[in-house]
C-alpha cells in the first residue's frame, strides 16, 4: 500500500513488478515498470519506501525474476488479491478512523491519493502527469478535481479587492442603459 501511495503505480504495474525491477540504492532509488501501452518508466522511491522495501526484499530472498509481491504459492499477486488486502487493511484502520467505513478504498484510490499529495505539495501538473505515466495532462486533471486548498487559492486570486459585502445594486445609469436595450 505504501508503494502504491508513494509512487502512484497502477495495480497492474505493482502486480507485474519483479525483484530485478527494484533498485534500492540511494540516491536514485527507483523501480522500473511497464505501464499502459507497454511504455517503460521509472518510479522514484522515497527513503521511507526504500527502507520498507529493503526489509521486504531481504525477507523475500527471491530470485531476480520472482515477483516483489507474491502469493503463498510464489505467484504474483493478482489485482483482485491487492484489492482484498486493501479492503482488509482499510477495515482494520476503520477501527481508529470510523469515517473509512463509508469509503470505498481501491488500488486506484491509492493512485489518486498520490496525485493529490503531489499537488498539495505544489508539484505542477506536467510533472504529475509524467510521474503517473500519463501521455496527456488532460488525464491527470481528472485526479485533481477535489483539492479544496487549490480551489480556495484560486478564489483568493480572483476575488476583487475592496468589494463591499452585500447585494449588488446597479447605479441609475446602468439601469437606464439596460432599459434602452
Amino acid at each position: 500500500m505504501l508503494l502504491a501511495i508513494q509512487t502512484g503505480l497502477r495495480v497492474s504495474e505493482i502486480t507485474n513488478l519483479r525483484l530485478r525491477d527494484v533498485s534500492l540504492n540511494r540516491p536514485g532509488a527507483h523501480c522500473r515498470v511497464i505501464g499502459k501501452g507497454r511504455k517503460a518508466r521509472c518510479a522514484t522511491l522515497t527513503a521511507e519506501t526504500v527502507t520498507i522495501l529493503r526489509d521486504w526484499c531481504r525477507e523475500r530472498q527471491g530470485d531476480p525474476d520472482d515477483p516483489v509481491f507474491p502469493t503463498r504459492q510464489g505467484e504474483p499477486l493478482t489485482p483482485r488479491g491487492v484489492a482484498w488486502l486493501i479492503d482488509k487493511h482499510t477495515a482494520t484502520a476503520a477501527i481508529h478512523c470510523p469515517s473509512l467505513t463509508t469509503k470505498r478504498v481501491t488500488p486506484h484510490v491509492l493512485r489518486h491519493t498520490n496525485a493529490m499529495l503531489l499537488r498539495a505539495k505544489d508539484v505542477d501538473i506536467l510533472t504529475i502527469a509524467l510521474w503517473l505515466g500519463h501521455e496527456s495532462t488532460t488525464t491527470t486533471e481528472v485526479y485533481l478535481h477535489a483539492d479544496n486548498r487549490l480551489k480556495q487559492q484560486a478564489i483568493e486570486r480572483t476575488t476583487p479587492t475592496g468589494t463591499p459585502p452585500g447585494r449588488y445594486r446597479p447605479s441609475d445609469a446602468v439601469i437606464a442603459f439596460l432599459d434602452h436595450l
